[in-house]
């Protein structure tokens, strides 16, 4: 077993990348798939939601990159934009250092300007289906130079609906590409394709003890008739008093009936489900990791598309009728090495479905008889003290500032006034004090652009410098917080 990430030999500066973000020892997964990534074998992974899979292709891909080549070297496929744009910030914490250039293409995006952002130095793109089978037929990406192909929730990717999507674009690949199917359940859709596009595959299964698993995600479940599951969730969330709660449904009018009667009844809550704008379902899952609120009501658009570290509680209003989906729903609590608990609520029409699921998981859920009342009225007064404390907290951290390794900095000049990466890096390292070395990845957008500044100078270059002369204009410079 592994127990530094330097016996990976990896970059010093994905190491820098790692110690930053408190990555100390690999977990199962990452000790098993990084060196057969950096060997550049094909792999089949099945590892439980949680566990550190993308960490565990994101590492050797940024590792592998050459960031003197322009062209795209890693591409990665997820199911959903949430998720898409999650392996992307996982991908630039771990890159930032060693300057490695991560795009996320997905649908009801402009594209044209993805097809600007490919243009430019991009060297790893995460994308959903459509969209980047929508670019290859444009011929506005390049997949000639393509080192690692990844396909992230396999199981979902790899079935019916998504199975030609997925072939027409492995075909486009070079044929030494490294090849990596990663997700928590595998079926024989998987090996069937796997088979025919990936050579001498290396099959990963983390397997942990049984006895670990039921300590990690404690699994039960409740009857309730549905005219009294809301009361009963409330209940419930008031006697476990968790730190943070997913509240799934099966529906997105489900999902907004239980919203807003938890608003109506003063509990600090979002919502989220498909028919919600992409820039809005971005911002809520965004608050919820900052703790602006502690309670999310879901469909299933988050069962796959959200990783939060400290989620302590999720609560199944409905049993989902994809017994898979009940595996990546309770996945979002018990993360890495914390435990979780989940609670189904489960209605006499529902019986069978949860019969299912136990069958699929080869795991018998714990049934709950009753709750005590006491227990509720002790959990309210608490829980309210927790939502309020929750309210501070998100007031004094406002102006919170720590002194980071790479600070993000903000231009109000891009594209449209002539800026190109080059004069960005000419007017920085005219500032006394910072470096070439210092001068991370470079975003140049229509209207903006956007600096990583390294090694802990972003702080002290924005207390002296309010503006910088780009191309003889004079450009307003502040600390990106999006």
């Amino acid at each position: 077993m592994i127990n530094r990430f330097e016996e990976f030999n990896l970059d010093k500066n994905i190491i820098k990348s790692l110690k930053n973000m408190k990555y100390e020892i690999p977990s199962k997964v990452q000790s098993k798939v990084i060196p057969q990534l950096l060997n550049n074998k094909d792999i089949i992974v099945k590892s439980k939601t949680g566990s550190g899979k993308t960490a565990s292709f994101a590492i050797p891909l940024c590792e592998k990159v050459d960031i003197n080549n322009n062209s795209v070297q890693g591409l990665i496929i997820a199911p959903t934009r949430e998720l898409a744009l999650q392996i992307k910030e996982e991908v630039q914490n771990i890159g930032r250092i060693k300057k490695v250039r991560c795009s996320a293409i997905f649908g009801k995006q402009p594209l044209k300007e993805q097809v600007a952002e490919l243009k430019q130095r991009v060297h790893i793109v995460v994308a959903t289906p459509g969209r980047i089978i929508d670019h290859i037929g444009r011929g506005t990406i390049d997949l000639s130079n393509i080192k690692f192909f990844i396909i992230d929730e396999a199981d979902k990717m790899l079935n019916k609906g998504f199975v030609d999507d997925m072939e027409s674009i492995m075909t486009k690949l070079p044929q030494n590409a490294c090849k990596g199917m990663f997700s928590a359940t595998i079926d024989d859709n998987i090996n069937s394709v796997c088979e025919k596009y990936m050579k001498n595959i290396i099959r990963i299964e983390i397997k942990d003890e049984d006895k670990y698993i039921k300590k990690q995600i404690s699994e039960f479940f409740i009857n309730s008739e549905e005219e009294n599951k809301y009361d009963l969730l409330k209940s419930i969330i008031y006697k476990e008093c968790p730190h943070s709660v997913i509240v799934f449904a099966n529906t997105r009018d489900k999902v907004d009936e239980i919203y807003k009667s938890m608003k109506k009844d003063k509990f600090t809550v979002g919502v989220i489900h498909g028919d919600m704008s992409q820039d809005k379902r971005l911002f809520i899952i965004k608050d919820f990791k900052e703790n602006k609120f502690n309670i999310l009501v879901s469909s299933d658009i988050t069962s796959r598309g959200i990783h939060v570290d400290d989620v302590s509680l999720v609560i199944n209003y409905e049993v989902p009728r994809d017994k898979e989906n009940y595996v990546h729903r309770i996945g979002r609590t018990g993360r890495v090495d914390k435990l979780g608990k989940a609670i189904t609520i489960v209605s006499t029409k529902e019986e069978k479905y949860l019969r299912e699921i136990e069958e699929y998981t080869k795991n018998q859920i714990e049934e709950i008889s009753s709750i005590d009342e006491r227990e509720v009225s002790e959990g309210k007064d608490k829980f309210k003290i927790l939502q309020e404390n929750l309210l501070k907290n998100r007031k004094s951290n406002i102006n919170k500032k720590e002194n980071q390794e790479v600070t993000k900095i903000y231009l109000n000049v891009g594209k449209k006034k002539k800026i190109r990466v080059i004069d960005i890096v000419g007017a920085f390292s005219n500032i006394e004090g910072i470096n070439n070395e210092d001068i991370g990845v470079i975003e140049v957008k229509d209207t903006c652009s956007y600096v990583d500044i390294l090694n802990y100078k972003g702080e002290n270059f924005l207390k002296n410098n309010k503006t910088i002369i780009i191309k003889k204009k004079q450009v307003k410079v502040k600390k990106d917080n999006s």
